[in-house]
């Protein structure tokens, strides 16, 4: 990230709603600074984000694209107990794990970590998650601060950090399943043609070299 998008990033109130088209702030603060994208797309920051956009990139403010939505209090997830089935969905929607629970037991909001980004909300498959107004009439900045947004941040990096971290658990474990079934090919498949295992076999090495090169660009260049 160069330093224009770095000062827009830190400008931005970090509840990472996607609301601005992007997928989280950091995309919307490069995809300004890359003259890709208008300062009018932030909801949750609303005029006094705008303002603070334009101070940044010398670009006149103007009002918020209502293509993106619209100025509001801040929103609190709320989680109706009594419905909740434990699917978990909520959890993995969640950009800065404010929801604690796990698999068929109940799940509940970390009320002062909520950006109120509202992404739970559609993956709900039984609709037991509502909203809040938890701000009265204070709307964008007004009902936001800047501690907000570090702890969001924060929260955020995490999550991202450890989705990573589970994206490639998961990739090594489907790689030993190719590995173990390079191994012993007859053994791991119905077809006994030596003509039809030859062919799984440029199957499975392809892909695992993919997967691997995914994995370590740098390694399997040149």
């Amino acid at each position: 990230m160069n330093g224009l998008a770095a000062r827009i990033h830190a400008a931005l109130p970090q509840t990472q709603c996607t609301r601005c088209g992007y997928p989280d702030c950091a995309a919307y603060a490069q995809a300004i600074a890359g003259g890709e994208a208008d300062i009018n797309q932030c909801p949750p920051g609303g005029a006094e984000g705008i303002a603070r956009l334009a101070l940044i990139t010398g670009r006149p403010a103007s009002a918020l694209n209502p293509d993106n939505g619209s100025e509001g209090p801040r929103q609190l997830a709320v989680i109706d107990e009594t419905w909740c089935i434990g699917c978990t969905l909520c959890l993995d929607a969640c950009p800065v794990d404010a929801i604690l629970g796990s698999n068929k037991l109940m799940h509940t909001v970390i009320e002062p970590c909520c950006t109120g980004c509202e992404l739970c909300i559609p993956v709900c498959p039984v609709d037991c998650i509502s909203l809040e107004n938890v701000t009265g009439e204070r709307t964008g900045w007004a009902a936001w601060s800047e501690a907000d947004a570090a702890l969001a941040l924060k929260r955020y990096e995490i999550h991202s950090y450890r989705r990573i971290q589970d994206e490639g658990k998961h990739q090594k474990w489907l790689e030993e399943k190719a590995e173990a079934a390079l191994a012993d090919l007859p053994g791991h498949s119905q077809h006994t043609d030596p003509a039809v295992l030859d062919q799984k076999r440029a199957v499975i090495e392809a892909a695992l070299a993919r997967a691997r090169a995914r994995r370590d660009p740098g390694k399997n260049s040149g």
